[in-house]
């Protein structure tokens, strides 16, 4: 337990609030790996899904927070000052096009438009699949 307490502090930092929020938005921003992963293993196909975009914005928001308040380095500050630009835009673009699209009947995902097998359950998707309106949220 020794490397973990020295110089009386844990992992030899200084911690306070800027430091714990610098720490969060690493991780945050990091979490977006596991999530594009898992998406795109569960698919079979390269998927972002909007969870990607919502951790991109969050993650680079507080380490943008950080580099302003705390580090005060140009560097850091240029590099996350700019970047919540496409996750926003990213996250207007999957709510604009969030309501086209097949509702799976056996598991109710909600399929592409050309989809002709559900790439949720890969059950088929006939003909008599009711369109899905607007206020339908994808699992």
């Amino acid at each position: 337990m020794d490397w973990l307490w020295f110089d009386g502090k844990f992992l030899g930092i200084e911690w306070h609030p800027w430091k714990v929020l610098g720490w969060v938005g690493n991780a945050v921003f990091s979490a977006r790996f596991f999530v594009q992963w898992y998406a795109t293993e569960r698919k079979g196909r390269v998927v972002v899904p909007q969870a990607f975009w919502w951790l991109s914005l969050i993650g680079s928001l507080c380490l943008l927070a950080y580099a302003l308040v705390y580090q005060r380095d140009s560097v850091f500050i240029f590099a996350y000052g700019f970047t919540w630009i496409p996750y926003i835009r990213n996250l207007i673009i999957h709510r604009r096009t969030k309501g086209g699209g097949h509702c799976c009947g056996r598991c109710g995902f909600l399929a592409e438009d050309r989809a002709k097998f559900c790439s949720d359950c890969g059950a088929r998707l006939g003909c008599g699949e009711e369109r899905q309106g607007s206020g339908s949220e994808q699992r």
